[in-house]
């Protein structure tokens, strides 16, 4: 072998050396060493394993959970969907350590160190996007930005959500939801004064058909393949979620990246056509009053600053946001509602009367809405048993001190919503019981600490779009109130499973019956 190749075979050896060093360091070194420094100040766990982490027993304990059935008086699922932190928090106390890999994670089920994380402003806790295919899902916009670029997206997003259009949104939520009650009294026609429906698809389908009216100015059969190809991405997503992502690998071509480089591409095709719709438009109906309008508006030359607020990519971005979050969560906010309201007949007919008294048997308009208290006292409820969003996460973007405890750079942190919110030092002793009227005062009062009901999440990093969806959610249900009755099917199965929003894993066929004389 010449020098030339002597050479070659040092350099190869000297890579090679360098990355195995790294490797050591990553997966053995720096998680023994973090786990001696968490310990020492009391912080306990499981202990990490090799590579994997805790992501073993996770996958054994969710499998578990998977074949489960509740009663339907029962609203513990924690087992079934977090059935690690409920093995967990017991040992080793509401704040303790797990590996996802090499990854150290800690649990925060304590609401104080929850408040001090959510109510940040600094930027120290950014949103975790270690999952590319999570970040496809959502898009990177106002969900997943940090920093200045969330301020940025904020600004042009924001209007869109301020009272008085939502006011104006609700006749369109209104008429989304008559369309599909009259549906509904279509099959009773045809069947006589009772139907056995599938309300679950149904209210997926009319929360996509608001979002596409509201934000989009369209209807949910023009835009129906966009949420097909997002519902493909969310279980790809999800598929992914207890997998140790292997940097680069999501630049591979496997089977499974393949599929889902070729439903987003599907999906931004679709946005696009959308958008340059609009665009080519605009000199007849101008960019459009919704929120789509209001991104085109502010990335448009004309629009007096010297760079666009928003790009075209960024705007695709929100759209896929908007479009997955904006009916998702809201459509099993209404499943989970029915279900209950089904299960607690003495709550349905309170909420009756109420929707009788402030509305008649008009359409609700929002004056009308906003009078409805026991109506808003049960979704809150609802959220808080049967929130969509079961836990968030955050990351820690530099060696800081979280309730007395120094967490190193790197560190993500998550916070079980689902745990917390059985949390019997937080809601009391009744916190597994369905129980409304602990929101009779307002949400700060609802429980023992101020802001615990997490569902929206809280802080400046809130859900921008907690409004529209109480406002849709009242109004459907106000609508169905006014016109049928309903009981549970015996076909349900009470089996909530998690992929990425919480849902009836079986659906809920709901027996309905017209009030009508």
């Amino acid at each position: 072998m010449g020098n030339l190749g002597w050479m070659v075979a040092a350099a190869v050896a000297a890579v090679v050396a360098s990355w195995a060093f790294d490797a050591v360091v990553k997966l053995v070194w720096r998680p023994r060493a973090i786990t001696r420094r968490l310990r020492a100040q009391g912080v306990g766990g499981p202990g990490y394993r090799f590579f994997s982490g805790n992501l073993g027993e996770i996958k054994r304990l969710r499998d578990e959970g998977a074949g489960v059935v509740l009663d339907v008086s029962s609203h513990d699922f924690v087992p079934i969907v977090q059935p690690h932190f409920r093995k967990w928090i017991p040992l080793y106390g509401k704040t303790f350590m797990y590996w996802f890999g090499a990854r150290p994670t800690i649990c925060l089920a304590d609401v104080s160190m929850v408040r001090q994380v959510l109510s940040d402003r600094t930027g120290m806790y950014p949103k975790n996007v270690s999952n590319p295919y999570f970040a496809r899902l959502l898009g990177k916009g106002l969900v997943l930005t940090d920093g200045d670029e969330w301020k940025r997206h904020r600004k042009v997003v924001h209007p869109a959500f301020n009272m008085d259009k939502l006011k104006m949104m609700t006749v369109t939520m209104s008429d989304c939801a008559q369309s599909m009650i009259s549906e509904w009294e279509s099959e009773l026609g045809t069947k006589g004064d009772i139907v056995e429906i599938e309300l679950s698809r149904r209210f997926e389908e009319l929360t996509a058909d608001v979002i596409s009216h509201t934000a989009f100015g369209s209807s949910y059969k023009e835009g129906k393949q966009v949420f097909l190809a997002q519902r493909e991405l969310q279980f790809l997503a999800f598929s992914t979620f207890l997998s140790i992502q292997i940097p680069g690998s999501s630049y591979l071509p496997t089977k499974k990246n393949l599929k889902t480089w070729s439903v987003d591409k599907k999906v931004r095709s679709m946005l696009t056509d959308i958008i340059k719709s609009r665009l080519n438009n605009k000199d007849v109906a101008g960019y459009g009053n919704d929120l789509l309008g209001l991104m085109l508006e502010a990335c448009a030359p004309e629009h007096g600053e010297s760079q666009p607020q928003l790009s075209m990519d960024e705007i695709i971005a929100e759209c896929k946001t908007f479009f997955f979050a904006g009916h998702d969560t809201t459509s099993h906010l209404l499943t989970w509602t029915m279900f209950l309201l089904s299960t607690h007949p003495e709550w349905q007919e309170k909420l009756r009367e109420e929707v009788a008294t402030e509305c008649d048997s008009k359409v609700p308009t929002g004056d009308m809405l906003n009078k409805l208290k026991l109506v808003n006292m049960f979704l809150l409820e609802t959220l808080r048993l049967y929130g969509p969003v079961a836990f968030i996460q955050r990351r820690v973007n530099a060696e800081l001190e979280l309730g007395g405890i120094t967490v190193p750079e790197g560190t993500v942190l998550s916070i079980p919503i689902a745990t917390i919110h059985r949390d019997k030092e937080v809601w009391g002793e009744d916190a597994d019981i369905f129980k409304p009227e602990r929101f009779e005062n307002g949400v700060s009062k609802a429980g023992k600490y101020p802001n615990a009901l997490l569902s929206f999440s809280s802080g400046p990093r809130a859900c921008i779009g907690q409004n529209f969806a109480m406002i849709e959610a009242k109004a459907v249900i106000a609508m169905i109130l006014q016109r049928f009755s309903f009981t549970l099917s015996p076909k349900y199965v009470h089996a909530p499973t998690d992929v990425i929003t919480l849902r009836p894993k079986y659906g809920l066929p709901m027996i309905l019956k017209s009030l009508k004389v």
